[in-house]
Parts: C-alpha cells; structure tokens; sequence
C-alpha cells in the first residue's frame, strides 16, 4: 500500500484514489455538498483554504490544502520509493 501525504501529516492510499481535482468548478462544489450531505467527506485542511479535492473508489471526497500539482508529485516520489 502507497500513501501520500496530503498536508499536515494526513494521508491517502494511492491504490484506492480516483482522481485529484481543483475544487474551483460547479460539478466539483456539488460533489462535495452532497459527500458533506452524505456523511462520506473528510475535510483535512485543517482550517485552510481547500486548493484540491480527492475522490476515492469509496465515494469519500477528501478535502486537501494541498494543490493538485503537489499532490501529483509527491505520488510520483512515492511510486518512484516504492518502485525501487
């Protein structure tokens, strides 16, 4: 199992992570309305500005203070880890 470390020490799996996306665009704000409606949203910012939303095989939205390059690149440097 891979982790990436979203911010703040929290982190995923990157085995069960559909996508990362910008929180900027109306589909994405009604996907994490109705995960909040739901009960399934995890909100890891700890008190930030939400700069990318995690989607999981689950349905869980997770919100990240962490932007969605950032967290690109750290899954690589975690595959890359693992990798070798």
């Amino acid at each position: 199992m891979k982790l990436i470390n979203i911010g703040f020490g929290n982190l995923v799996s990157s085995d069960k992570l559909v996508a990362v996306v910008a929180p900027d665009s109306a589909p994405v704000k009604r996907i994490v309305q109705e995960a909040k409606a739901n009960g399934m949203l995890i909100d890891a910012t700890c008190g930030r500005k939400c700069k990318s939303v995690l989607i999981n095989e689950s349905n869980h939205v997770v919100l990240s203070a962490v932007s969605c390059e950032a967290i690109q690149n750290r899954a690589a440097e975690s595959e890359e880890k693992h990798d070798a």
